[in-house]
């Protein structure tokens, strides 16, 4: 059998290797990147303050906007006289960790360089990330609340999902869970619909708080006596 000729040996598509080549493109500067980092907190931003987060000019940031919302990475929202910035979706926010992963990566052992603070919890668009996310998801596949793969909850887990309240979209547009590899720790964390039910939950009960402008998120009294209840984590 010749596995030189297979369906893949067609000519290869222009139109998408000029569109992969344009979304690369408009990634590669840095204000822009600064930009997209900014909107990884899962919320909706002005021009002006991705202006001051990026340090550039508002004249400077409305090209760079522009040039983002061309290529699909973010798009625009107006209320009112006000207009508000934010990532196109989860499928951006995944796009952006992936590439963080991979910017990060070292032939020698791994030193994270990340902040204290972002790397034990932070956002990933809208679940959670770092140190503690980590061991949450640990602590799921050790429990069987997850596939051994982590691409679906299992019959097990929705059971406890359900027993502590948070709610599943039983029709979900993305993938209903999801390993979403975690740049600082270089293992998985939580994602996808299950991860997002999650991030809602621990939000809504108060156990993490959001700090304003920035990805880190910090955990209450109540979350670090709840997260060690459900989840087994001991927090320092």
């Amino acid at each position: 059998m010749n596995f030189l000729h297979t369906e893949y040996d067609s000519e290869p598509d222009d139109s998408l290797e000029k569109s992969m080549s344009l979304v690369a493109s408009a990634i590669s500067d840095p204000s822009r990147v600064s930009i997209l980092c900014a909107l990884m907190d899962g919320r909706a931003w002005t021009a002006t303050e991705l202006s001051a987060v990026a340090g550039i000019a508002a004249s400077t940031t409305s090209g760079h906007l522009t040039r983002l919302l061309s290529n699909g990475l973010v798009i625009c929202l107006t209320q009112g006289r006000h207009r508000y910035y934010s990532l196109a979706g989860h499928h951006i926010a995944g796009l952006l960790e992936n590439l963080m992963g991979v910017s990060m990566r070292s032939h020698r052992s791994f030193t994270p360089g990340t902040p204290v603070v972002l790397r034990y919890a932070r956002t990933c668009y809208d679940h959670l990330a770092g140190e503690l996310a980590v061991k949450i998801y640990d602590f799921m596949l050790r429990e069987r609340w997850l596939e051994p793969d982590g691409n679906a909850l299992t019959s097990e887990g929705k059971a406890h999902f359900q027993r502590i309240g948070a709610v599943l979209d039983p029709r979900p547009r993305r993938k209903a869970c999801s390993p979403c590899l975690d740049w600082s720790e270089r293992r998985f964390h939580l994602g996808g619909d299950a991860g997002q039910a999650l991030m809602t939950l621990l939000l809504q009960k108060e156990w993490i708080t959001r700090t304003p402008g920035y990805r880190e998120v910090t955990v209450t009294g109540g979350g670090r006596v709840a997260l060690s209840r459900l989840f087994g984590v001991n927090l320092t």
